[in-house]
């Protein structure tokens, strides 16, 4: 698309929402909630293509791809459920009487949604926003990923059959080129990201208003797993191999950067190396692949570029370290030290450095000083005062702490959250409804007349009709 037809889309969206009295808006949450579910039956008509589609477009295998779809699904499903028991479980759900003064309490929409989603989870990510999105009344243009955007093209029949007209608005092309313009417009009351911190800051420095923007990204993460002298190996290097290379390494949540404590470091690695050697390179339909091509044409050279510096840094390639056009086999480096870019730098891909420690002092001052505030993984025993230390060091600093296990994103009933610049904003199954919507309350003083309208309220509008 053209910088001008990506303003069409969002002109689009804007007009469906029509400053807050469209048909989308104003409709009652069971109305809309009975339009998602229409939807989704719709989807499941092209289950298949979307998998294949995901699997070609963006290298992940069969088993991911189909994670992927059907995870998107439950989360959809789970938020349903959620919202169809949201109004009883909401406070001041019921006319509450406060010093006088009655109110009842509803989540209504904030407006119209620009949303842009990363190629990593192109189907899963942007629907953990926009499904939440749709159901509280927000219009949506939706920036789909220049690698991994296909999966969309296939869900367009299905919208166009079950959503009015303008609720949602593909964008395609370059983001450089579209983006900008559509932020200009000031036709954005909220934006929804996943992507790279520097995109989403020069984005809200578009908006001609940026005090009403209302901001939710989930950005980047640099995970550091902390391997300490108590850890059964055994157990950190199943999860830290799992942690390190699914899909490549090419998750938020990924494990980006070991630190093995010294003691411990030779032999952890010895099995480290074992285990990533073990994986099965490949395409992504072949049966077994844990390693597939990247889908980025440029991101082997990038990955290069870590590599070459840190082993201008002392570092050695233990592992891995050939590639094959976009197909790069898992790289171990070790022994990296905190200068090297790969300690710092989100590599995003199947470069995996390992540094050591002597002191907790270190790990704990370099996640301080890092730029990083998602996730942290420690290995330890129960008697290893460390974990004490890493969660009392790390909770104002992380979203999540994990003990004995990788980073992760589920189960999307828990909040996933972040600091600092890996996130703005909690992503779960109840957190997304919040971000995606605003109470509204209705209030009066508390008397005889004013009950009997608020009782006509209760049976005449949408806005508090039953959503079962």
């Amino acid at each position: 698309m053209s910088a001008a037809q990506g303003t069409h889309a969002i002109e689009a969206a804007s007009a469906a929402y029509g400053r807050g009295r469209g048909d989308w808006p104003t409709r009652s949450l069971a109305a809309r909630i009975a339009a998602i579910e229409a939807y989704l039956e719709a989807l499941q008509a092209v289950r298949s293509e979307i998998i294949t589609l995901l699997m070609w477009e963006i290298c992940k295998n069969t088993a991911d791809a189909t994670k992927e779809f059907d995870r998107t699904m439950d989360f959809v499903r789970d938020v349903i459920t959620v919202l169809k028991a949201a109004p009883a479980a909401e406070p001041f759900a019921d006319w509450t009487t406060l010093g006088g003064v009655a109110g009842k309490v509803r989540r209504g929409p904030v407006g119209v949604c620009l949303m842009v989603a990363a190629f990593n989870y192109p189907f899963n990510e942007l629907y953990a926003m926009l499904i939440p999105a749709l159901l509280m009344g927000n219009t949506v243009a939706l920036k789909l990923p220049t690698i991994g955007g296909l999966s969309h093209i296939l869900t367009i029949d299905a919208l166009a059959k079950t959503l009015p007209k303008g609720v949602v608005n593909f964008v395609t092309g370059s983001g450089r080129s579209t983006l900008p313009p559509i932020m200009n417009s000031g036709l954005v009351d909220m934006i929804g990201y996943i992507g790279g911190r520097h995109g989403i800051d020069a984005l809200c420095k578009a908006h001609p208003e940026p005090h009403r923007l209302k901001v939710y990204s989930q950005l980047e993460g640099n995970n550091m797993a902390v391997v300490t002298p108590s850890a059964d190996v055994s157990v950190a290097v199943k999860q830290i191999v799992s942690g390190t290379t699914s899909y490549n390494g090419q998750r938020c949540t990924a494990i980006k950067l070991v630190v093995v404590h010294e003691s411990i470091a030779e032999a952890f690695v010895a099995a480290y190396v074992e285990a990533i050697n073990a994986l099965e390179v490949g395409l992504p339909w072949e049966t077994g692949t844990s390693i597939t091509p990247l889908p980025d044409e440029h991101k082997p050279d990038y990955l290069g570029e870590l590599v070459t510096d840190a082993l201008a840094k002392g570092a050695k390639v233990v592992a891995g370290g050939s590639k094959h056009f976009t197909l790069v086999q898992p790289t171990v480096l070790y022994p990296v030290t905190a200068e090297a870019r790969a300690f710092s730098e989100e590599q995003f891909g199947p470069v995996i450095p390992i540094a050591t420690y002597k002191t907790l002092d270190f790990v704990l001052d370099e996640a301080a000083k890092s730029w990083n505030g998602q996730q942290v993984a420690i290995f330890c025993d129960a008697q290893d005062p460390a974990a004490a230390a890493i969660v009392d060091g790390m909770q104002a600093i992380m979203g999540r702490i994990n003990l004995n296990t990788a980073p992760s994103r589920g189960p999307d009933q828990f909040p996933f959250s972040g600091r600092r610049s890996s996130a703005l904003g909690t992503m779960s199954v109840t957190r997304a409804i919040d971000a995606f919507s605003i109470e509204t309350i209705v209030a009066y003083k508390d008397n005889d007349a004013n009950k009997a309208i608020a009782a006509k309220l209760d049976a005449d509008t949408a806005f508090f009709k039953p959503v079962a």
